[in-house]
C-alpha cells in the first residue's frame, strides 16, 4: 500500500500547495508594499521552496529549437520515427543546406533508471551541431496499460537491436549510464550474427560494465541484499486511476530518494542557497537551480521486470565480465565484436559507476583491434559531468565525434532487416 499512500498524501498536499502559490504571487505583486521589504521577498521565497518541495515534477521537454552548424544557426524539430509499446525514438532534425556531406548517424541510448530521457538535454546539445542524433525517450511504466504486457532487460536489448535495424548502416551507438550493458550486449549479439547493420562504433559512459571493480554505494547495496528482499521492498503496484493500474513497477520516487539520501547535505544546501537567491532577487541564480531541480525531481517508473532482471544480472551476478550473460538462452559473447569501433568515457570522481567500471569493456572484448579501441578518462567530474556540463562540452564532446568521424565506414547499401516487418 505504501504507493498509495505517497500518491494519497500528494493528493492532501495539493490545497497546501495551491495556497502557497497564491501567497507566494501575493508577495511578488509590486502593487503590494510588502514585496519590497525583506519580510516580503522571504516570505515569497519560503512559499516557493515549499511549494516546490512538494509538487509532482512532469516529464520535461528537451526544448531545442536551433543549434549552430558551420557556424550558422539552423532550426531544429523533434520528430518520432519509431514507436514501441516501452520507448519512442526521437530524431533531431536539423534543417541543413542542400548539398552538405552527411554529419554521423548517432543513437543516443538514455537510460532507463529512474529519470526521463531529457536527462541527457545536454548531451544531445553538445553533439547535434556535429551529428544526425536519434534519442530513446523511455516510457513510464505506470502510464502503459497492462494490456501492452512485460518489458524486461531481454526487451530493452531487442529494442536496441531493432532500432539499430531500423536506422541502418554506418550508425554508431553511445549508451550513457545504464545502457552500457545492454548496449554492449546487443553489439555482441550483433556481430555473433555477423549482422550487416551492427554499429560503426560503441561508445560507452560511466556504465556499470563490471561493478566488482571499485564498488560504489549503489553497487555494494545490491550485493547485500537478495533479489527477494528487493521484490518484497521496492516493487509494487501502479495504483489507480494511472493508466497503468495494477502493473508491478519499481516507483521513480524510490529511486530518487536513494540518490538523493547519497548527497544529502549536498542537495539541503542547495535548497538552502535557493531561498537566499530569491529573497537577494538573484535571478540568474535561482533560475539555475530551478532548470537543474526540474529535471533531478522528474522521475518515471520502471517495470518490476526489468529492475529485477538489471540488478540480479549487472549488480549481483556481474554475468557479463564473468561471460555468462544469456538474452534470451544464448550466451552474450563480446570477443565476438570485432568490426565495432569501441570508446569508453569515465569521470574520475564517479559515485555511481566507479573508475574502472566502464573501461573493464575495454578488456572483456579482445577482438577489436587495437587502432579500433579507446579509452578517456574526464579529471575532476563525477557521474553527471560525464554527460553534461561544461567539461563534457570541452573536453569529452569533441573526443566522440571526433572517434565517430574516424570509425565511420561509409558502407555501402544493405538490407534492412526489421523484426515485424520485412526487408527494405
Amino acid at each position: 500500500m505504501f504507493y498509495q499512500l505517497y500518491e494519497m498524501n500528494h493528493a492532501m498536499m495539493a490545497p497546501w500547495r495551491t495556497a502557497a502559490d497564491a501567497m507566494r504571487l501575493a508577495f511578488k505583486n509590486p502593487m503590494n508594499p510588502v514585496s519590497h521589504t525583506y519580510f516580503g521577498r522571504a516570505a515569497a521565497a519560503g512559499l516557493e521552496v515549499f511549494e516546490r518541495a512538494t509538487r509532482r515534477y512532469g516529464k520535461p521537454e528537451f526544448g531545442l529549437r536551433e543549434t549552430i552548424v558551420d557556424g550558422r544557426p539552423v532550426p531544429v524539430r523533434e520528430k518520432i520515427v519509431w514507436r514501441a509499446p516501452f520507448c519512442n525514438l526521437i530524431h533531431f532534425e536539423r534543417s541543413l543546406p542542400a548539398g552538405r556531406e552527411a554529419d554521423p548517424k548517432v543513437l543516443l541510448v538514455a537510460p532507463m533508471s529512474g529519470h526521463y530521457a531529457t536527462l541527457l538535454r545536454g548531451t544531445v546539445e553538445a553533439l547535434l551541431p556535429n551529428s544526425d542524433i536519434y534519442i530513446t525517450d523511455w516510457m513510464d511504466a505506470r502510464m502503459v496499460p497492462l494490456s501492452e504486457g512485460t518489458f524486461d532487460l531481454d526487451d530493452y536489448i531487442d529494442y536496441i537491436i531493432q532500432i539499430l535495424h531500423f536506422l541502418g548502416p554506418d550508425t554508431h551507438v553511445v549508451g550513457v549510464c545504464q545502457p552500457a550493458v545492454p548496449v554492449l550486449a546487443a553489439t555482441a549479439l550483433m556481430e555473433a550474427e555477423n549482422d550487416p547493420l551492427s554499429p560503426a562504433s560503441m561508445t560507452l559512459m560511466g556504465g556499470p560494465i563490471d561493478t566488482r571493480i571499485n564498488p560504489t554505494g549503489v553497487n555494494q547495496l545490491a550485493e547485500q541484499r537478495s533479489v527477494e528482499w528487493f521484490r518484497d521492498n521496492v516493487i509494487m503496484p501502479v495504483p489507480w486511476p494511472q493508466p497503468g493500474f495494477m502493473r508491478m513497477v519499481y516507483p521513480g520516487f524510490l529511486q530518487l530518494s536513494g540518490f538523493m539520501s547519497m548527497n544529502l547535505d549536498r542537495h539541503l544546501v542547495a535548497h538552502k542557497d535557493f531561498f537566499a537567491h530569491l529573497v537577494k532577487n538573484d535571478g540568474d541564480a535561482a533560475d539555475k537551480h530551478r532548470e537543474f531541480y526540474d529535471e533531478y525531481l522528474a522521475v518515471m517508473d520502471l517495470t518490476a521486470e526489468f529492475y529485477l532482471q538489471t540488478v540480479q544480472v549487472v549488480f549481483m551476478h556481474h554475468a557479463l565480465p564473468k561471460g555468462e550473460m544469456v538474452h534470451r538462452g544464448k550466451r552474450v559473447d563480446p570477443t565476438a565484436i570485432r568490426k565495432v569501433a569501441l570508446l569508453t568515457v569515465e569521470g574520475e570522481n564517479d559515485d555511481i559507476s566507479g573508475l574502472g567500471q566502464t573501461q573493464a569493456a575495454q578488456t572483456i572484448c579482445t577482438n577489436i583491434p587495437e587502432h579500433m579501441r579507446q579509452h578517456y578518462m574526464q579529471p575532476d567530474v563525477g557521474h553527471y559531468g560525464v554527460f553534461n556540463g561544461s567539461r563534457f562540452r570541452r573536453e569529452i564532446a569533441p573526443r566522440i565525434v571526433a572517434f565517430q568521424r574516424e570509425h565511420s565506414r561509409y558502407a555501402k547499401p544493405v538490407k534492412r532487416v526489421i523484426k515485424g516487418g520485412k526487408s527494405a
